[in-house]
């Protein structure tokens, strides 16, 4: 690779990264050929796009991107690194979760999601916890409608007792 192709697969990462919200470094390597196929099937059909990179062409483009500071990612820059980059934030984690249940990689080395790092293996965990935008907005709005829901169901139910209480007085007259 010459320096030209270098500084195109620079920018290019630099351009990938700075309009990703949510992305993961991990390593893949030591997967056979058909568990990597596996693994990259899976991530097409979770929206989530896999790509292999160097290391130092990596650290490169995150320190071009101006008004991100990467640096405390650059420590795990080290053997192969693979980048996943989601739109939903936990998408990945329990990727990697659910992959390695049958195998021992990928190894998460760390994840970027919306302007907060976590680095090492041991917060796959945490990060499978994170909410989805979708999920926090289904929260909220079923927060929000619980107690219109109880409120209704009272009057329902009230308004049922009163009117039955009613017909049954007024059976009794006759």
């Amino acid at each position: 690779m010459n320096r030209v192709e270098k500084q195109q697969a620079i920018d290019a990462i630099a351009e990938t990264l700075s309009s990703a919200n949510v992305f993961y470094l991990a390593d893949a390597s030591q997967l056979d050929a058909s568990n990597t196929s596996n693994l990259r099937g899976l991530c097409f059909n979770k929206n989530i796009q896999m790509t292999v990179v160097k290391n130092k062409l990596l650290q490169k483009a995150m320190e071009k991107i101006e008004g991100r500071d990467y640096s405390e990612m650059y420590s795990v820059l080290a053997g192969p690194t693979a980048i996943m980059i989601s739109e939903v934030g936990n998408a990945p984690a329990k990727l990697i979760k659910d992959f390695r249940k049958k195998n021992n990689r990928p190894i998460l080395k760390a994840a970027y999601i919306e302007e907060s790092i976590y680095v090492g293996d041991d917060q796959l965990d945490a990060l499978c916890d994170i909410k989805s935008k979708e999920e926090l907005l289904g929260e909220v709005i079923g927060l929000l409608q619980s107690p219109a829901k109880n409120v209704i169901s009272a009057l329902k139910s009230s308004g049922g007792t009163i009117a039955g209480l009613v017909k049954t007085l007024s059976e009794r007259e006759n």
